[in-house]
């Protein structure tokens, strides 16, 4: 079983159900309201720990409503949040999702409290990420903490791995060089690289760029399609699972956290472990809701 750190975000999700997106200036009704734990990090942290990993979270809330449920709801994951600290002059972070009968979503994120803890709060759990397999994070905290965390990690022989989501344009030399694997979408790799994804030429030509930057392991995910690999010379695309999807909330986080959970530390069992998070994510986008649609490990077998 795997032990992982998770630094990065806690997010409580309002989602608002609509039948098509409303454009600019338009007013409609709703069909649904329902609020539910979030955040790139939390999301995260929750498939990894119901894929049983043993799983720690870094970060921050607001000593809010909103900081008091997601404090619960992953307390009730068995997730161990020592390292998540109440911060007294943020609110917690929070999200607003817009969903449409399509199962496309818009997203509007406050980051509050993810964006003030600091490297010296990631220190002070140093021990934590010494004792971890891997060590997750997204950019939805903030970069000199995640920097922290990794350097922390990679001095231990921890490995890290790093999502760099939401997209950014200018991602620290000082990260990438701590970072062991990256898992970017289609329009992150392009943000990162330059280079436009349109198939597997272009898959390898920007996983070779990002190489280039000093990390060992590229995975890059291409919705409906699977995710394309590129580790230690070997690479290809796991395709994904055929599924109807409702909403697609949460499904690169449940991709990346079940992954992790069965990822050996040399990568030897990239390809497996990337057919395990695909079958994870699979599921997620069946059902509505962030953390609520991400299942456990006894519906994967």
């Amino acid at each position: 079983m795997n032990t992982i750190t998770v630094i990065g975000s806690i997010n409580l999700d309002r989602t608002i159900r609509v039948k098509q997106m409303p454009k600019p200036g338009e007013t409609m009704h709703t069909k649904e309201i329902f609020s539910a734990g979030g955040g790139k990090g939390a999301n995260q942290a929750v498939a990894a720990k119901r894929s049983e990993a043993a799983t720690h979270f870094i970060g921050a809330i607001g000593n809010d409503e909103a900081g008091e449920m997601m404090r619960e709801l992953l307390s009730e994951e068995g997730i161990d949040l020592t390292g998540v600290q109440t911060l007294e002059k943020q609110a917690t972070g929070q999200a607003y999702i817009i969903v449409d009968d399509h199962g496309e979503n818009s997203i509007m994120i406050h980051s509050g409290a993810n964006n003030a803890f600091t490297p010296q709060q990631v220190q002070e759990y140093a021990d934590v990420i010494k004792a971890s397999d891997f060590v997750i994070a997204q950019f939805e905290s903030t970069l000199e903490s995640t920097i922290e965390a990794f350097s922390i990690a990679r001095e231990a022989g921890v490995k890290t791995i790093l999502n760099p989501a939401p997209a950014l344009e200018n991602v620290p030399e000082a990260l990438l060089r701590v970072t062991d694997m990256i898992i970017p979408n289609e329009t992150e790799t392009e943000i990162l690289t330059g280079i436009h994804v349109t198939d597997e030429a272009s898959l390898k030509a920007a996983a070779d760029y990002l190489h280039q930057l000093g990390i060992e392991a590229v995975i890059i995910t291409i919705g409906s399609k699977g995710a394309f690999y590129d580790v230690q010379g070997r690479n290809g695309i796991v395709p994904a699972f055929k599924v109807n999807a409702v909403d697609t909330t949460a499904a690169g986080d449940t991709f990346i956290g079940a992954m992790s959970s069965v990822l050996m530390k040399d990568f030897s069992n990239l390809e497996e472990a990337i057919e395990y998070g695909n079958k994870a994510s699979s599921l997620t986008v069946q059902r509505f809701g962030a953390q609520p649609s991400i299942p456990y490990k006894n519906e994967l077998k």
